[in-house]
């Protein structure tokens, strides 16, 4: 059976590639060592973004793990445009899959580069994986093992987020295990 586990980064101070951690989301950060004890971790795998690497680089040093920078774990951009209602528009692009806004991906072409890492990630012979990722694409990424997944979903997430999804030849099994203490 293979384990892999979707972690949603840390606090942030906002959206862009080169936002950093907050100070709350640091701590949280450091608590995810604690939150991984008794769970084996074979490789981990992040986001390019700096708030994504930032969240897991203490469990991967603490595990003396490298992290593997991988880009089809980035977030999905909605539209280069800062819309005042942006959530609303992020719903829309939950409903139909191939709307894009200016500057943007669409949530087809966002489940497509999750769905080709995964593929891989399935078929490989690690069996213990961490992602770290982004609300939209962790989203896609559970939305890939249970298609109910969706909108509701990704505004139940917390900064951090973490499930655990187990799959064997059969069946997928996946939950929310995080539990902020």
């Amino acid at each position: 059976m293979k384990t892999l586990y979707i972690v949603r980064h840390a606090k942030a101070e906002g959206q862009p590639f080169s936002a950093k951690l907050t100070a709350s989301g640091r701590e949280q950060a450091l608590k995810l060592i604690d939150f991984f004890k008794g769970k084996e971790v074979n490789r981990i795998y992040s986001s390019p973004f700096v708030r994504a690497i930032e969240t897991i680089r203490p469990l991967a040093e603490s595990r003396n793990l490298d992290i593997i920078e991988e880009t089809r774990l980035g977030e999905r951009v909605l539209s280069s445009i800062l819309f005042d209602d942006w959530q609303e528009k992020l719903e829309q692009s939950f409903s139909d899959f191939d709307l894009v806004f200016e500057g943007g991906e669409s949530h087809s072409s966002g489940m497509e580069r999750a769905a080709s890492l995964l593929k891989e990630l399935v078929a490989s012979d690690e069996d213990h994986i961490v992602l770290v990722s982004h609300g939209n694409l962790s989203t896609l990424l559970l939305r890939n093992f249970d298609e109910k997944v969706g909108f509701d979903n990704l505004m139940k997430m917390s900064n951090p987020d973490v499930y655990e999804i187990k799959v064997n030849n059969e069946s997928v099994d996946w939950r929310r295990i995080w539990n902020e203490k």
